[in-house]
């Protein structure tokens, strides 16, 4: 409960920050300034120390997993405010504002990171929708945001649609909302039920972008302001996941038989999908919103397992994803050219930034020493302890040296080719030396994954 009352509490605040504070600086320095004490209160719970206390009747319920969940998602989007703060201030007459819809997306995320009801799991997720589709089309005068924004709400609508469908067939079947009442009243698999699960997983799947419900993520991403395309393809996309898996651990995990099959299939395609795909694209932003979906896939095997090695690794994985891809789109938010060429030569201008990058790309592609390594080696354990199914390890293997071969040619960009023609682009000592400090958090979550995943035992 922290976590949330503070989260909105500092979202409230930073709405009237615009009218005292003039200088958009300021606005950035009090929005990192709530991160930091989001994560103090945050640690204070995890710790055992509740602020407030307030019965929710068992509707939101904070594990060690949840507790830690929270944690990771906080520190990541003070990465992303002190990496992309700049170019927040760029938008509008008052970030401020900005900063308050992000806020109010934490609160939606810690909402969902403790749901124990699946009253609670569509409130988290219209919490983090809602000011999600306003961010996507913050570039008013740009089309293309906001045919983003439309396209967005427009499908984001729908999935709630079916979501909320999927909740009444559900509650039709087992007559109450608790994930643990519908778990514990599986005797055998009803049709109302299989339509509910069915409905549901469709709608974790929009969320997620994952195949074949992918379709609105390149367009959307690509429209969508670059400073906020990061936050959406990373902290949102890990909230929707641990949603999908905590739904269907403590709501289906005693049809888990039943229901396997589906989520191998989806995970394949959206491996597959995601990664064919990227292989064609020239422009960076698009190679990366398809590179989300083919990451959708792996995290999509921790669903799949629902095992302490898919707990432990989805953990890892949202921590190493979430800091490449900030890094990444960090420096891409300063380029107006996305395309690959125009990185041609990039750490000759800017060793120190071009080396942060790398260490990005080389995470996501999976490299050793790098925290992408680790995370994709434990989704793919987690497969194999689960005894079924071994061709999705395969499929995995496969779809993850596919995706060296499109990452590596932003590699060759930015330090095997010359530029014939150069964007100006000034990268302050401050960004620069931020940029080096999350490469480095990411080499740390590649040799030493434990120090985070410890964190679940203590």
């Amino acid at each position: 409960m922290n976590t949330i009352i503070f989260s909105a509490l500092w979202g409230v605040l930073m709405m009237y920050v615009g009218f005292i504070v003039k200088k958009q600086k300021s606005a950035t320095a009090f929005a990192v300034l709530g991160l930091i004490v989001l994560l103090i209160v945050s640690w204070l719970e995890y710790a055992g120390v509740s602020i407030f206390t307030i019965d929710m009747q068992g509707m939101l319920r904070y594990n060690r997993l949840s507790l830690v969940f929270n944690l990771v998602m906080i520190f990541s989007t003070l990465v992303y405010f002190l990496l992309s703060g700049s170019d927040i201030e760029k938008f509008g007459k008052s970030s401020s504002d900005y900063y308050a819809l992000l806020f109010f997306i934490l609160t939606g995320i810690s909402i969902i990171s403790g749901f124990q009801s699946l009253l609670m799991l569509f409130i988290g997720i219209e919490i983090i929708s809602i000011p999600l589709y306003i961010l996507a089309g913050s570039e008013k005068s740009n089309l293309k945001s906001n045919e983003a924004a439309l396209k967005y709400f427009l499908m984001g609508a729908f999935s709630t649609g079916i979501m909320l469908m999927g909740i009444a067939f559900l509650y039709g079947d087992a007559g109450t909302f608790y994930v643990e009442g519908i778990n514990l009243g599986l005797g055998k698999i009803t049709p109302m039920l299989a339509v509910g699960m069915v409905l549901l997983m469709a709608a974790m799947s929009f969320k997620v972008s994952a195949a074949p419900f992918h379709f609105w993520t390149p367009d959307v991403y690509d429209g969508t302001p670059t400073v906020f395309t990061s936050f959406m393809a990373t902290i949102v996309k890990a909230a929707g996941f641990f949603a999908f898996f905590r739904l269907f651990e403590n709501a289906f995990g005693n049809l888990h038989s039943d229901w396997e099959i589906l989520i191998a299939v989806i995970a394949t395609l959206t491996l597959l999908i995601g990664n064919i795909t990227a292989v064609f694209q020239q422009s960076i932003k698009r190679m990366l919103s398809y590179s989300s979906i083919a990451q959708a896939g792996f995290m999509l095997m921790g669903v799949f397992a629902l095992n302490t090695f898919a707990k432990h690794g989805l953990i890892l994985y949202f921590a190493a994803y979430s800091f490449a891809t900030l890094g990444i789109f960090a420096v891409l938010a300063k380029f107006k050219d996305h395309s690959i060429e125009a990185f041609n030569g990039f750490a000759k201008r800017y060793p120190l930034v071009g080396f942060s990058m790398l260490i990005c790309i080389l995470s996501l592609a999976g490299i050793p020493l790098t925290g992408g390594f680790f995370a994709k080696y434990y989704m793919l354990l987690a497969v194999i302890k689960y005894g079924k199914m071994f061709w999705l390890v395969i499929v995995g293997i496969l779809c993850a040296a596919i995706s060296v071969y499109y990452y590596f040619k932003l590699v060759q960009a930015i330090y095997f080719k010359e530029a014939a023609q150069r964007e100006d682009v000034v990268f302050t000592r401050s960004f620069e030396l931020m940029m080096l400090a999350n490469a480095i958090l990411i080499i740390i979550l590649g040799i030493h994954p434990d120090w985070l995943m410890s964190l679940l035992y203590m």
